[in-house]
């Protein structure tokens, strides 16, 4: 049986990861490492799989073959206890996913009260302290239908921190944001990775990714192009396929001639 996850910053171990639909393969024998404390940030174009592959970490999506370890707690192992294994990563996704009739210390404090089972007023301080540190204490009493997107995003990062996870999962946190609140969300990111907490991030964000992550993973098709220190892989790309993407990321207006 597995052993629980300790409380610390918990690293992440995947081995010839398989995820398919149908005929569809989307993960394709997938193998990346993540160190306790470490940021890796997952690139590449559409439909190359990193989402698939952020949701099979704490099995929103059921893997077809290959391992998952989280802090050594054997994901994949079909004897895990899902339950048990989830309350040890938060996971921020595009949408805000927030509970609309719940105000946002009520979002913050839900799943404290009825899967870590504290008490009402623990689970209440606890979520206040995060709101706080998210700079939103002031709106703990508002409904998520009264704050902008960049807020709402604020209030599900502190969500999943007031579960004390060991390990946070972003799929994509910016994309349905408007530009001027992107920088308020990246900036929490940010002082979470200063902190040691162990992040596994899907973005666009080229620069935040050179900024902050310790190891970028460049996918496509299913595959794990190229991987390495964020300087490198970003400003130093070696795999065609990573050099093309990028000038397209970071030069919009980069217009490719398709040749007869």
């Amino acid at each position: 049986m597995s052993q629980p996850l300790q409380t610390a910053a918990a690293g992440v171990h995947i081995a010839g990861l398989r995820k398919a639909y149908g005929d569809n393969e989307v993960l394709k024998g997938i193998s990346l490492d993540v160190s306790p404390g470490e940021v890796v940030c997952l690139i590449g174009p559409s439909g190359s799989g990193k989402s698939t592959l952020l949701r099979c970490i704490n099995l929103l999506e059921q893997p077809n073959d290959g391992i998952i370890e989280v802090g050594g707690y054997a994901v994949t192992d079909p004897d895990v206890d899902v339950d048990q294994m989830r309350r040890h990563v938060g996971m921020v996704f595009q949408q805000f996913n927030l509970f609309p009739h719940l105000t946002v210390l009520g979002n913050c404090t839900v799943s404290q009260v009825k899967v870590l089972k504290r008490p009402k007023a623990e689970a209440e301080s606890i979520a206040r302290a995060e709101l706080e540190s998210v700079g939103l204490g002031h709106l703990a009493h508002r409904y998520p239908g009264e704050l902008s997107g960049g807020q709402q995003q604020r209030v599900a990062i502190a969500r999943a921190l007031s579960m004390n996870p060991s390990l946070m999962l972003f799929d994509e946190p910016t994309s349905a944001l408007d530009p001027e609140t992107v920088g308020d969300v990246l900036a929490i990111m940010r002082k979470l990775a200063q902190a040691g907490m162990t992040m596994v991030v899907v973005t666009h964000e080229m620069g935040f990714a050179k900024e902050v992550a310790d190891k970028v993973v460049f996918m496509d098709g299913g595959v794990v192009v190229e991987q390495g220190p964020a300087a490198a892989v970003i400003g130093n790309p070696q795999e065609a396929r990573t050099k093309d993407f990028l000038r397209r990321v970071l030069d919009p207006n980069h217009v490719v001639v398709e040749e007869d």
